[in-house]
């Protein structure tokens, strides 16, 4: 079975603060910590100097094991309680997974 890397670019809503910000990351690696199938996370804010984010000001990435791991992530309670309590805070997501 292949890895799978799951990449997510975030634009954050202009109000929100970067204690907020720092709180939605640290509940990330709380999840990545506890969420089983999950290998790695890791994340930070844009420091590309070319201009192509596209308004992306964060972005993150996790390894899960296997795809059947990131599905059941996707759809895991504690996932749904994250995106529920994060999506307010957020302008634009953009998601993209590849296999390695």
């Amino acid at each position: 079975m292949a890895r799978v890397k799951h990449i997510a670019l975030v634009q954050f809503k202009a109000e929100t603060t970067p204690e907020q910000i720092d709180q939605i990351f640290g509940s990330l690696l709380d999840l990545s910590e506890t969420i089983p199938g999950i290998e790695d996370f890791i994340s930070g804010p844009n420091t590309s100097p070319e201009g192509l984010n596209a308004g992306h000001t964060h972005a993150f990435v996790l390894t899960f094991t296997d795809a059947s791991a990131r599905d059941a992530y996707l759809s895991h309670p504690d996932h749904q309680a994250f995106v529920k309590g994060a999506l307010p805070l957020i302008e634009k997501v953009t998601v993209v997974d590849f296999e390695l």
